[in-house]
């Protein structure tokens, strides 16, 4: 972990200019302790320690080429941190350019000093960030027929997350604005919080030491899957050893039981992270491939 941390930061850029930075919740954030707490940052370039306002930072396709469709994208970091830059930022420009509008998603970690309820804090966001996009798709020159959401690691834990858990609006939404993802990007992903598959930390930091069975069932995404689960991408390494394959196997048999469109694809080394240390195009081609198959 403290390879990749490194590999990271010594990607990252000193400074990351944003197109458009929005805040997604206009007024009051909701789930929050009265004197919700701005936690101190620390200095490394590239991740983001805490997230006293949600936002969302778009990267939109030059003019002229956008394609219609958008991406919700959530870094990784077991949910104690958010590699912004090497997995948000790289990912988003890259999806820009192929003419998809991004949005990188700034979303609450999980922290009981600051939350009432921290284990769906990050499941708000997502939420809201889903309404946020949707409900502005026309002024943004964006299909709101084509917004998908796309996670790494322990942010493809929260974007399946929302995936399976779209139903029940966990943020305000009177207009009953769809939360469900037209299309799901899961790379190297968390997807279980069952003992024998899932990150501890990431659990830990999320549930807490001690979650009850239920809430343990009710975040193991691949107990969640249903027959309108979205048409899902992943991808993953064989030898990963911070993050099993098997969650990513075990949520792609489960999509195919319910006759979900889903496409797999696992490289047999690389490790957790491997798209860090790969040219952008080797891993995000057969995703654009894959998009254009769905027409998002």
């Amino acid at each position: 972990m403290a390879k990749l941390m490194c590999l990271l930061i010594a990607m990252a850029p000193v400074k990351v200019v944003a197109q458009t930075v929005m805040a997604i919740y206009p007024d009051t954030i909701p789930n929050t302790r009265n004197g919700q707490l701005v936690l101190p940052q620390k200095l490394n370039p590239g991740l983001i320690y805490s997230v006293p306002k949600p936002e969302v930072e778009m990267f939109a396709p030059a003019e002229g080429k956008s394609n219609g469709s958008a991406v919700i994208i959530c870094p990784g970091g077991s949910y104690k941190v958010l590699v912004y830059q090497g997995e948000g930022v790289r990912a988003a420009r890259a999806f820009a350019e192929n003419g998809t509008t991004a949005f990188v998603l700034k979303y609450r970690l999980p922290d009981d000093s600051i939350m009432v309820d921290k284990t769906i804090g990050p499941l708000q966001d997502a939420q809201k960030a889903m309404k946020f996009v949707r409900q502005r798709a026309k002024t943004l020159g964006i299909d709101p027929s084509r917004i998908g959401i796309m996670g790494f690691s322990a942010g493809g834990h929260l974007a399946a997350t929302l995936a399976t858990h779209f139903h029940k609006s966990l943020v305000k939404n009177p207009e009953n604005i769809s939360l469900r993802p037209d299309f799901v990007i899961l790379i190297y992903p968390v997807i279980s919080m069952q003992d024998s598959l899932t990150h501890l930390d990431s659990r830990r930091n999320l549930l807490g030491k001690a979650p009850s069975r239920a809430t343990v069932d009710a975040f193991s995404n691949e107990l969640q899957v249903a027959d309108d689960t979205p048409p899902t991408y992943i991808t993953h390494a064989g030898d990963d050893n911070l993050v099993s394959v098997d969650n990513s196997i075990v949520f792609y048999q489960k999509l195919r039981q319910h006759k979900v469109p889903a496409e797999l694809h696992l490289f047999p080394k690389g490790g957790h992270g491997f798209v860090l240390g790969q040219p952008i195009e080797s891993w995000t081609a057969p995703i654009f491939k894959w998009m254009q198959t769905l027409n998002k």
